[in-house]
């Protein structure tokens, strides 16, 4: 395991999000709605990076100033853009990755691996969307989860 920012954060009490790669409109926006209102209520998110969704709504929770965990599912980057670097020196985000740095290209392997550490690490599960026989629905079996 590797961490970048704050391990702190960690015990604090972390809602996960989680969403297909294909999503239906409504979705992205009800996921939209819940990141603000997640943001202004200044709660712990645990998100991935992966679908174009868990970006968007990463990027809606890195504006405001509440703490963050981003788990990858590939190997820690040297670099960072502008707004993660501000996050990670302000600790209020936490960057963790369960791979050694050579593994530079997200695999669904190491998609699946991200998305059981993500639901391992937090109290609460969200899932915007799962696609029926997808990847999140065989791995949410076990798990108790709301779905927007």
């Amino acid at each position: 395991m590797e961490y970048l920012g704050d391990k702190n954060i960690l015990k604090l009490e972390k809602t996960a999000f989680l969403c297909s790669q294909k999503c239906p409109a409504e979705i992205v926006l009800k996921s939209f709605d819940w990141a603000k209102k997640q943001r202004e209520q200044g709660n712990c998110i645990v998100c991935g990076n992966h679908s174009q969704i868990e970006k968007d709504v990463f990027e809606i929770l890195l504006k405001g100033k509440q703490p963050l965990i981003l788990v990858l599912a590939r190997g820690m980057k040297t670099r960072w853009g502008p707004a993660i670097e501000k996050a990670v020196k302000e600790n209020r985000l936490l960057v963790i990755s369960c791979f050694k740095k050579e593994t530079t290209r997200v695999t669904r392997k190491t998609a699946e691996k991200r998305n059981k550490k993500i639901i391992e690490i937090s109290e609460h599960v969200v899932i915007g969307y799962k696609s029926k026989n997808g990847q999140l629905e065989k791995i949410l079996k076990q798990t108790e989860y709301e779905q927007l």
